[in-house]
């Protein structure tokens, strides 16, 4: 085929599967005929839906909750469940369905029992260990009374003067300079729901004996109503009924008249048998139905975030009511023999993604299946991990040493991240072991995401739990299996260490795709013999063809080459020292590259060729038209790396990017063809592989050269330009360690070069002062994490509260305790006469120095002497707390003595009464800066159940073993993301930047529901969808949808990601933004305060990006006419701003700019005239007299002295509030609302992608004083300025508005 019919076939391919994703849905409204009351329903469906969609939609509809058991029948004829309804003949809108009771079977019943206890309320509390304490918390209907996005409030609320002094707002007294409070992450204490009946569950005489099994009898229950009236019950295959047993006798024949009850349904039967459980459910619904639906519904596809601070209610033991049927439950979900929850992961792993894949609704259903399976397995196998952790799970191999057992439970194999058979003596043992794991998981992921037909990966995922980590992997078909003595136990690469190298012919073609996509080299190795082998991966990578007949890949820990640079330079012998103490050399050589460094390196390369290419044909010819950057066959590749995902791009190096626009935009050049460029590297080299002949030597120093040059590049490139983003504010800045970790994992850095970031920022920048100790703290958090893993590893689970509680009073509970001791109960350490306890005989000061030691061995960087006295104490908290999976007491922690002096003297200040949150609109947060200094509990707040570590006199350390309430296991999985649900969102973006907007809402609206169709609603991966859309709407102004969307995405990332997550936060920001956009200003308040509470714990004050939080406060405060108020806010963002970015900086004059226009608002002309010369000045000196921003500063500096001096000349005027009319309109700058960055953000991004449809030299608003001037006299509406375009561009070189005038974040 030519290459222009190969481009035609593609092009026309791309369009019939994009008019297919975006071909109308047929959704209309179908009748369902009820059996019973109300006897029939409407619903609406789409055709692309399966029956079963519909079955759940019944069965979760108000009036028909008491179905579970039943079919559908169209025109007389059975719909088979599993079809889709466009499959059903003659279904079209208007029809009608007949939904048919079912006979249950015994499984039915027991799942129908589980789902009526769960709807009525009766189920109780369920203790999951793997989800932790209060998982999938959500604090959204705490924060505010929401409005709806459809009904805004009136244009601007009554005028300050109209207010009495003082009257309220969510910021009335907050402060940036009080301490963070752990009440701000406390849920409100509820209620407990209203009892429907006292009890349900299963009788003491289940199951039934087989003579009445024969007759169709299930389970026998028993149920005891609000009445007091307890009814045995049989479930029979026909239904429930009321039988004539008794707790003493057994007759499960049904009752006679009168007393004779029956209905199909379980929740019908209630309803017949007691007389008030139809009000005291329907009152149970009405307080259900209070809150947020996402809030209440149950996590499926995603573990459930568990908060790391837990209120002492949720573990009172008031909390813990009694239930008999919960002991029951695992009978009641997987039989009496317990085999139905047995699975044979592998083979359905291997299954789902084996379905066909060749029209959308293929792809639809078989990337369904692949999340849900995937989120079932990773379930699964955690669970398992956390009882192998605990020793509950005997080993297949009980004489080896501990780390070499291998166990097996549920069908998921479990081993150690530990090198208990000495594979990885020569890379650094156990440490090198333990990355390996994580770096293969990693591997498995990426392979994963290719989706290679005819490439099969096990289901992997690490747990790490109780200082273990374990790997747990679906059980390989034939991985066991003892092969011949001539055969090797592997078909495709090193065998045994690099001694023995497989080949196999039928792995080729399949690891070929795999090399291509990730940029590895087809290269030689050599076996201990010296023969060469061909390999189309590292020889580390293997592949094993499974009995199964599938060819797997497994080992993919070295998908990318060596970190030749930092091994060469911190780890000079290869070997682990006999004590960390002795060597300052890197624990292991597990350094590999990151993918995305590797991927950024080629763009950059990939540019360069095309320069190259540019500057070749500009001496031989001249060209006619604009270039564009082909593949060879003739399609254009100008978006060729576009297919990575939206946030990975926007962090990749930006460096290719000039080079990439220049060859597509240069209008002198030609086409240019980049097939011709390759980029691949060998993982292989300085491995200790030994080429044989010259060619060999050649080629391979070849390889090594390249390798060393990506690693060059990581450092003379990639790491700098990171930092002077992030001192420019370029980027959006950190917030905590996990958010600083993803940033460097997304520009290509490792975090071993954390000690490298945290020596390139010891300057007298404020920002990178501010990085720096954000760096210091995540090598401090996770040196702790290593030392602690130490002390737990060989630890009994009774000692883990102990051990944990010493060693973080050791770190952070000295200003307090100097000298804590360990508690250990005496008598249960007799039991353990194998164990460890070392950890009692640590000390601050030899914890000090193993910290120190760590820092210096991980990250070659020396901390400070006196690092401990610069510690953020609950920061630093929550980032072990995190990485530890500890879930603590929420409560004030007292780390120094003065914290207790001070909280004891405002206790008694408050004479004897609980210092509890001011709660303005149902704000969260606490009592701050009020005018008479006093604490008040104000009508409508919320008392948080949050105790004082000083409540009792006796306790003298910080943390004591009942303070850690729990802890859960730190997973990290290979679960692919949805490459559908991806393309169509990308596909939507790009559409909207090319103007297309029609099309390009369809796709996003198609990516939506895509992306809730394969996730789940509950998914972290839709919470940022909702983020993205919610973006998106706002700049078309379609409001009421984007509030809608931003309140969706803040529940599900405080359910999935955490309450105080910094994507949570800036998911509140973004909200607060719509709200504001809305008209709902006093909503938006309360958001950006819990926003600002929520800062506070996981930074503290003053962060960087907290410039644009303040200006949004400032003008939400404005549009609310609290002109005093909202001046103080823009003060406050000024001094930020001049100690963040100098008092000199272009930053700083523009926030200048601002206050000189509040200060008009709040009459303070001469004030007004101060700030604008400054500003004038700054201007002036920076980008000199010429510029638009000089010129205009000027302006306005002359206005308003001109004003100054006329408000002087009229006081009695002014006193009037009439002022001077002049005739005189310069523009200024808006002090609109804009959005928040998002970590690691360049300004080019957009929520759409990147900014350059909306980017101009200038975004001005027309605001004359004339118009300042009916402001302040009541007459004008001040929410031209804050409730106009929310975007906010850079107008010069340098931004204007503070480090926080950045793109909207994706």
């Amino acid at each position: 085929m030519s290459k222009g019919s190969s481009t035609d076939a593609n092009a026309k391919s791309d369009r019939l599967f994009w008019e297919e994703l975006t071909s109308a849905k047929d959704v209309f409204q179908v009748t369902i005929k009820l059996p019973h009351q109300p006897y029939e329903i409407q619903i609406m469906v789409s055709t692309q839906e399966q029956v079963q969609d519909l079955r759940q939609s019944i069965m979760e509809s108000p009036g028909t909750f008491q179905y579970s058991c039943f079919h559908l029948e169209h025109k007389g004829e059975r719909i088979n469940d599993y079809v889709e309804l466009s499959e059903v003949k003659g279904f079209a809108a208007g029809s009608e369905l007949k939904l048919v009771e079912d006979p249950y079977t015994e499984k039915e019943a027991r799942m129908h029992l589980i789902r009526i206890r769960d709807i009525i309320g009766a189920a109780g509390n369920r203790v999951d260990t793997l989800h932790g304490i209060s998982a999938g918390l959500s604090l959204h209907d705490t924060v505010s009374p929401w409005k709806d996005p459809a009904a805004p409030s009136a244009p601007a609320d009554k005028p300050a003067n109209a207010k009495p002094s003082g009257d309220a707002h969510a910021l009335t007294d907050y402060s940036l300079d009080t301490p963070p409070s752990v009440r701000t992450i406390i849920p409100t204490d509820q209620e407990p729901p209203l009892k429907t009946i006292k009890s349900l569950g299963v009788s003491a005489w289940n199951p039934p004996p087989p003579f009445l099994r024969q007759q169709g009898h299930l389970l026998y229950l028993q149920l005891t109503t609000n009445e007091g009236e307890q009814y045995q019950i049989t479930s029979h295959i026909s239904g429930f009924f009321v039988n004539k047993s008794s707790n003493s006798k057994f007759d499960p024949f049904p009752r006679p008249p009168p007393k004779n009850a029956a209905a199909h349904s379980l929740f019908s039967l209630i309803s017949i048998l007691s007389p008030s459980f139809s009000k005291s459910f329907d009152t149970l619904l009405d307080a259900n139905n209070k809150r947020d639906p996402l809030a209440n519904f149950q996590l499926t596809n995603a573990i459930p975030s568990s908060p790391w601070l837990v209120t002492p209610t949720a573990i009172s033991l008031s909390s813990h009511q009694p239930d008999l049927t919960r002991t029951q439950e695992t009978f009641l979900l997987s039989g009496v023999e317990n085999t139905e929850t047995l699975r044979d992961w592998n083979e359905e792993i291997q299954s789902t993604r084996e379905l066909p894949r060749e029209t959308v609704q293929d792809r639809v259903f078989r990337e369904r299946l692949i999340s849900k399976i995937f989120a079932e397995f990773n379930e699964a196998a955690a669970r398992g991990a956390m009882m192998v952790a605990r020793g509950e799970v005997a080993p297949l191999n009980p004489t080896e040493s501990k780390d070499a057992q291998i166990f097996v439970y549920n069908n998921v194999f479990y081993s150690f991240g530990a090198d208990g058979v000495g594979t990885f003596t020569s890379e650094g043992g156990d440490e090198a072991a333990r990355v390996a794991v994580g770096k293969d998981v990693g591997g498995v992921k990426a392979v994963n995401q290719l989706d290679i037909a005819g490439l099969a990966t096990p289901g992997t995922i690490i747990v790490d739990y109780l200082g273990k980590r374990l790997v747990a992997q679906s059980i390989v078909p034939g991985i066991f299996k003892q092969r011949e003595p001539e055969e090797h136990q592997v078909d495709y690469g090193g065998v045994e260490g690099r001694d023995v190298v497989a080949e196999n012919e039928a792995f080729v073609p399949t690891f070929s795709q795999v090399s291509k996509s990730l940029k590895v080299k087809k290269h030689p190795v050599w076996d201990k013999e010296g023969k060469k082998h061909m390999l189309e991966g590292s020889v580390e990578t293997k592949g094993l063809l499974g009995t199964d007949g599938r060819k797997y890949i497994l080992d993919l820990y070295r998908l990318t080459p060596l970190d030749v640079t930092w091994l060469e330079e911190h780890c000079k012998d290869g070997k682990e020292p006999p004590t960390e103490s002795q060597s300052r050399n890197y624990p292991h050589r597990m350094t590999t590259l990151r993918p995305e460094l590797v991927e950024a390196y080629w763009r950059f390369r990939m540019g360069e060729y095309v320069q190259e290419q540019v500057k070749r044909r500009k001496v031989s010819s001249k060209a006619d038209g604009p270039a564009a950057i082909t593949n060879g066959t003739g399609e254009s590749q100008v978006n060729n790396a576009e297919d990575v995902n939206d946030e990975y791009r926007a962090e990749t190096d930006k460096s290719s990017e000039p080079k990439d626009k220049t060859a597509e935009q240069t209008p002198e050049e030609d086409r240019v063809d980049i097939s011709a460029f390759s980029l691949t590297l060998n993982p292989d080299v300085f491995c200790g592989q030994v080429p044989q002949t010259d060619e060999e030597k050649e080629e391979w120093t070849n390889d090594e050269r390249e390798v060393l040059a990506v690693c060059a590049h990581l450092h003379e490139k990639v790491i700098p330009e990171l930092i002077q983003d992030l001192k420019e504010g370029e980027v959006g800045f950190p917030m905590d360690g996990q958010s600083l970790s993803r940033l460097m994992h997304r520009r290509g850095i490792n975090l071993r070069y954390l000690g490298q970031l945290a020596t390139l920022t010891e300057n007298e920048d404020a920002r990178l002062r501010a990085l720096k100790a954000l760096t210091i703290q995540e090598m401090v958090a996770r040196a702790f994490k290593h030392v602690a893993h130490r002390y737990l590893k060989h630890l009994p689970m009774a000692f883990t509260t102990n051990c944990l509680c010493h060693l973080l009073n050791c770190l952070l509970g000295t200003g307090l305790n100097e000298s804590p001791k360990a508690q250990i109960d005496e008598d249960l350490r007799d039991f353990y006469t194998d164990a460890d306890y070392s950890f009692a005989k640590v000390t601050p000061h030899t914890l000090k120095g193993e910290i120190e030691t760590q820092v210096q061995i991980r990250y070659q960087y020396v901390l400070d002497h006196a690092w401990t006295h610069d510690i953020r104490h609950l920061q630093l908290l929550r980032s072990i707390a995190l990485k530890l999976g500890l879930q603590l007491t929420a409560r004030d922690y007292v780390f120094t003595s003065e914290t207790r002096m001070n909280t004891e003297q405002s206790k008694s200040e408050a004479n004897g009464v609980a210092i509890g949150p001011v709660n303005h609109y149902g704000m969260n947060g606490h009592a701050q800066g009020n005018a008479n200094g006093k604490k008040k509990k104000k009508n409508g707040g919320r008392t948080s159940p949050v105790t004082n570590g000083s409540d009792n006199p006796s306790q003298q350390s910080t943390f004591s073993p009942e303070d850690i309430t729990n802890m859960v296991p730190i997973i990290k999985d290979a679960c692919p993301k949805s490459v559908l649900a991806e393309e169509a969102l990308e596909a939507g973006k790009i559409s909207m930047m090319q103007n297309q907007k029609e099309i390009g809402q369809e796709l996003l609206l198609e990516s939506l529901t895509l992306h809730e169709q394969i996730y789940g609603i509950l998914h972290p991966e839709v919470a940022r969808v909702y983020h993205q859309l919610a973006m998106l709407y706002y700049q078309l102004d379609e409001k009421s949808a984007a509030i809608e969307l931003a309140h969706k995405a803040v529940i599900i990332s405080e359910r999935t990601l955490g309450i105080d997550s910094n994507e949570t936060i800036l998911s509140y920001l973004n909200l607060a933004l719509f709200e504001h956009g809305n008209r709902n200003t006093t909503v938006a308040l309360a958001c950006v305060r819990h926003a600002l509470e929520l800062w506070k714990i996981i930074y503290g004050s003053k962060h960087p990006d907290s410039i644009t939080t303040l200006n949004n406060a400032a003008v939400m405060l404005q549009q609310l006419q609290f002109y005093p108020e909202s001046r103080q806010w823009f003060e406050k963002s000024l001094a930020i701003s001049e100690e963040v970015s100098g008092k000199q900086s272009v930053n700083t004059a523009t926030l200048l700019f601002q206050l000189a226009q509040a200060l008009v608002l709040d009459q303070d002309h001469k004030g007004a005239v101060h700030r604008m010369r400054e500003a004038y000045s700054i201007f002036r000196s920076k980008l000199g007299p010429d510029d638009a921003n000089t010129k205009e500063s000027e302006k306005w500096l002359e206005q308003l002295t001109q004003n100054a001096v006329s408000m002087a000349k009229h006081a009695k005027d002014v006193q009037a509030r009439r002022l001077r009319r002049v005739v005189f309109n310069p523009r200024v700058t808006t002090i609109g609302a804009r959005p928040q960055p998002q970590v690691g953000q360049s300004n080019s991004d957009m929520a759409s992608g990147r900014d350059t449809s909306s980017r101009s030299s200038n975004s001005f608003d027309s605001r004359s004083i004339d118009e300042l001037v009916k402001i302040i006299e009541g007459g004008g509406d001040i929410s031209k300025s804050s409730t106009g375009k929310k975007r906010t561009t850079r107008s010069n070189p340098k931004r204007r508005g503070g480090a926080g005038i950045i793109g909207a974040q994706a």
